[in-house]
């Protein structure tokens, strides 16, 4: 059955309707009302109203978290309407092992959790009925979506060799600099003299002259130089400048004169260190579940869009 109409009342001694609520969606032949809307809007209409927001920020906000909810209010509704037309079932036993395995993980007693829920106003059997309805939703999507989800060695293979930050290992450096500060305000002829002395120390390096003996004792060569150890580094960590410089550089290199904003510096490579990488087949599982996870996601989506086709949907403003 569909309601055409769009409020929902009594009558009044008079005769006249008491608009009460009203229907806000159809959803084939089940209606969402604004109460069930203003219901699951209460707690983030709070939650902006916290913001701070400009009257029309707050409205332009409030509207479009409506709007977002009333699409899951609907959405929620087509997979209570696909569970009862599959007759799918859930049982006190898949309850019962469900909450217990929630205890578990979380390492709660009965009195914990009802303590927990009941700080956030929410009864037990209210609890009990929200994990039927997630264990219904889970059978819904077990039928509809993931028996026809099917990862191939070639999938495995593809996300393997495009997330090579993930598996391919890590180079980590072990830096030292040089430095010479140049204060902001500098004219040109400062900062030339800067680089000069810069390119002075830099020479000294070529000549043979241990990094680490010239950083401990440059101080004495300008009252604006410095130096030392950095620390360890991974390359992703440096500036993209820093990075070309690097890269491809062996223990006991250093940098040319690099400009930076703090003035001139030349960075020495004391150490490199690689972390060794994980070979596919030390992976695989854990890709696969990844995988499994995101087709999982994408083909729910096309199914409930291609549900939301097949449905009559109608919302009233």
């Amino acid at each position: 059955m569909i309601f055409c109409a769009s409020a929902i009342g009594s009558q009044a001694d008079d005769g006249d309707a008491i608009v009460v609520d009203r229907i806000v969606a159809v959803v084939n032949e089940d209606i969402i009302t604004l109460f069930d809307l203003n219901q699951n809007l209460q707690p983030y209409a709070a939650n902006i109203k916290a913001l701070g927001y400009s009257a029309e920020q707050e409205r332009q906000t409030l509207y479009k978290v409506r709007s977002d909810l009333l699409n899951q209010l609907i959405e929620r509704k087509l997979a209570e309407q696909e569970i009862k037309r599959n007759k799918i079932t859930v049982s006190e036993e898949e309850i019962n092992k469900t909450l217990e395995r929630i205890k578990e993980a979380r390492h709660y007693t009965d009195e914990d959790l009802r303590a927990g829920l009941s700080q956030q106003g929410i009864s037990m059997e209210e609890y009990r009925q929200e994990l039927k309805n997630q264990i219904l939703r889970t059978k819904l999507i077990n039928r509809a979506v993931k028996s026809k989800v099917v990862i191939t060695d070639n999938d495995i293979q593809a996300y393997y060799d495009n997330h090579p930050e993930k598996y391919a290992g890590e180079t980590n450096y072990h830096l030292w600099n040089i430095f010479i500060k140049v204060p902001a305000y500098a004219d040109e002829s400062e900062r030339l003299t800067a680089r000069k002395e810069m390119e002075a120390i830099e020479a000294r390096l070529k000549q043979g002259q241990p990094f680490e003996e010239l950083a401990r004792s440059v101080a004495d060569l300008s009252a604006n130089a410095g130096g030392g150890e950095l620390g360890v580094f991974r390359l992703e960590e440096l500036s993209s400048q820093l990075q070309t410089q690097i890269r491809d550089m062996q223990a006991g290199g250093f940098t040319p004169v690099v400009e930076a904003d703090f003035g001139y510096q030349i960075l020495y490579v004391q150490k490199v260190v690689g972390r060794p990488g994980k070979s596919l087949q030390e992976v695989q599982a854990e890709i696969q579940e990844v995988l499994y996870n995101e087709f999982v996601d994408t083909k729910y989506q096309e199914w409930l869009e291609d549900l939301r086709k097949r449905s009559h949907i109608k919302i009233i403003q």
